[in-house]
């Protein structure tokens, strides 16, 4: 069986103050770029239609947005879908058009192109698709209602599984996961889709999982050590599920990887976040997550019947931990 990175004795809590002025800086870059320039929604969130059209030969995309613009549906995205001869359009309706539909909108750009590229011999439209603003809106409240109730199973989850300390801790680093996650997609302007909001629910998940991992031992690690401080408790929890992060991290990150690399366009966003979130989820269960526990342990000592100990040994140890991170 492999085995690597058995018995170390790394400090990472010693890193915590530097870790949290680099997330801090980095959320702030992410979110101010996305205020300054907004965010970047799909069809499925701001209503309109989608296109799927093939060309006979490979077009050029600047000429395909131009000729969109000249149609009256200025600031449509363009983007190639599988082959070099295959696009999707995403056009949102004219202002001031109530009568909008999918037929019309995609009636409007199909004569755009064949009045730009010939007739269906060079260019076709294989399908369109129409979403409302009002579905649209409910898509959009829908996924921060998701987001709202996970955080919300999580903190009972834990409160119930550990403690309520440990339950604020995973949410507090729960919601660093979703802002540097939106500050990632703010940088490399990745369109808010569904599958966006799929991937943000799953780094989620992921993140919590490699949280709850490291609290569990932290849990076990508790009882057994009971005269060492809470920190040297946190290191040794995050040291003795260091083999098992990697090895989880890194064949995550090889199925992520060839997803991004080869799987097109339709999948690319959910692949980047996934990929990053790797790195945030990790990042987050232990300078997040573990450095914020050590805060509220030393502002909220547990009682010693919390921790399941009544003898003056555990209550000497209880009180030795009291020490901020």
């Amino acid at each position: 069986m492999l085995r690597i990175l058995h018995g170390t004795s790394y400090d990472f809590i010693k890193y915590w103050r530097h870790a949290a002025i680099i997330t801090i800086a980095f959320i702030l870059v992410g979110l101010t770029s996305l205020f300054v320039r907004g965010a970047r929604y799909s069809i499925e969130f701001t209503g309109g239609t989608t296109l799927q059209v093939e060309f006979a030969k490979a077009p050029n995309p600047d000429v395909i947005r131009s000729t969109v613009d000249r149609a009256g549906f200025s600031g449509s995205t363009i983007q190639q879908f599988g082959s070099p001869t295959a696009y999707t359009i995403n056009a949102q309706p004219k202002t001031g058009d109530a009568a909008v539909s999918s037929d019309s909108t995609a009636k409007q750009i199909e004569a755009a192109l064949h009045g730009q590229f010939g007739d269906t011999s060079q260019v076709r439209v294989l399908s369109s698709q129409y979403v409302g603003p009002q579905v649209g809106a409910e898509l959009r409240r829908n996924a921060m209602l998701a987001v709202a109730i996970s955080f919300l199973v999580t903190l009972i989850y834990l409160a119930i599984r550990f403690e309520w300390r440990f339950g604020v801790a995973a949410v507090v680093a729960t919601a660093h996961d979703i802002f540097t996650t939106l500050a990632f997609l703010a940088m490399m302007r990745l369109e808010i889709s569904l599958t966006v909001v799929a991937a943000i629910l799953t780094v989620i998940g992921y993140s919590l999982n490699d949280t709850i991992i490291i609290f569990d031992r932290v849990r076990e690690d508790l009882r057994k050590h009971r005269k060492e401080t809470m920190r040297e408790t946190m290191n040794r929890a995050i040291n003795e599920t260091l083999p098992r992060s990697v090895l989880t991290h890194v064949t995550t990150l090889a199925a992520t990887l060839a997803l991004l690399l080869f799987a097109g366009e339709v999948i690319r966003p959910f692949s980047w976040l996934m990929a990053f979130g790797i790195f945030t989820g990790t990042f987050s269960s232990i300078y997040v997550a573990g450095a914020l526990l050590l805060w509220i342990e030393a502002k909220w000592p547990p009682t010693v019947e919390g921790r399941g100990g009544a003898n003056a040994a555990a209550a000497a140890a209880a009180r030795k931990r009291r020490v901020a991170p």
